[in-house]
């Protein structure tokens, strides 16, 4: 450990400072952003990360930038000038994006979540099926430069980035993306692309044409008299009610399940007595 370790290292008090909204326990509250700060924590990087988390919830970070590939800061430490900090992350080639992009296409499921802007918890595993990391591997991935005199790498300044990064991806899943090379916008179009590239042909034309006559058309064929089966009431009518937990915009006089109860209730009764005629 560096005398500048030892020394004394009180920052200066950083007016307008990036504070992290976390201000005890565990950072992050997506499974994304506490990936990241799990993955740096099982790099056995020490003490440095204990302070930096600090240096994040003081406001000592007074700038953060992402852009691909770089994570440029300014971090308030015990001198007057604020430290330049910088993060390096090899972004993802052209090829490697490709192959996420045809893993995530495959995946209808996730790739409908990540064009409405969610970020799927199956991504990681998706990325790691098409040969390519989400996050960091190693340590070795990231290079780290601070401007301190301390020679420690990462020094706690770089830890500080390293926490409010977490609370950023929170706030936008997209720059992880961004920050591996591609912005929300460009996935979505990979996306895009290759669905289009994929698409199946349209379907073949039946080979009796539809009937001209617009009454027949309209009126169908007989509805059989046992379509709807065994008509009966519910015996549990709020069962799905009551998996949405207290609703904190209800401000009913009467208990939300109850009054769903009755209203379902009612409703059951005048739907039997259509169907029973």
């Amino acid at each position: 450990m560096s005398w500048y370790e030892w020394g004394p290292t009180r920052p200066r008090e950083a007016k307008g400072g990036i504070k992290a909204r976390n201000k005890r326990g565990a950072f992050a509250e997506s499974w994304w952003g506490r990936r990241w700060i799990e993955v740096l924590e099982s790099f056995n990087i020490g003490e440095r990360l204990t302070r930096g988390r600090t240096y994040a919830r003081k406001g000592q970070v007074l700038d953060l930038k992402i852009d691909p590939g770089l994570v440029h800061a300014k971090v308030q430490g015990s001198r007057p000038r604020p430290y330049t900090v910088t993060i390096e992350i090899k972004p993802l080639t052209s090829g490697q994006w490709e192959k996420v992009g045809k893993a995530v296409s495959d995946d209808t499921w996730s790739a409908a979540r990540l064009i409405s802007g969610e970020m799927p918890e199956t991504l990681e595993g998706t990325f790691k099926s098409a040969g390519v990391p989400l996050f960091p591997a190693r340590l070795g991935d990231l290079t780290t430069e601070c401007s301190c005199p301390d020679w420690s790498n990462p020094c706690k300044h770089v830890a500080a980035v390293y926490y409010l990064l977490a609370e950023s991806f929170d706030n936008d899943p997209f720059l992880l993306f961004r920050l591996r090379g591609k912005s929300r916008d460009e996935f979505v179009g990979l996306l895009g692309g290759m669905a289009k590239a994929a698409a199946i042909e349209a379907p073949p034309v039946p080979s009796q044409p539809l009937k001209v006559d617009a009454t027949a058309f309209w009126q169908g064929r007989p509805v059989p008299t046992d379509l709807y089966g065994a008509a009966s009431l519910p015996d549990a009518p709020t069962v799905l009610a009551a998996t949405l937990g207290p609703l904190p915009f209800w401000r009913g006089e009467a208990d939300f399940l109850d009054t769903v109860n009755a209203t379902v209730g009612k409703a059951a009764a005048s739907g039997r007595k259509l169907v029973e005629g």
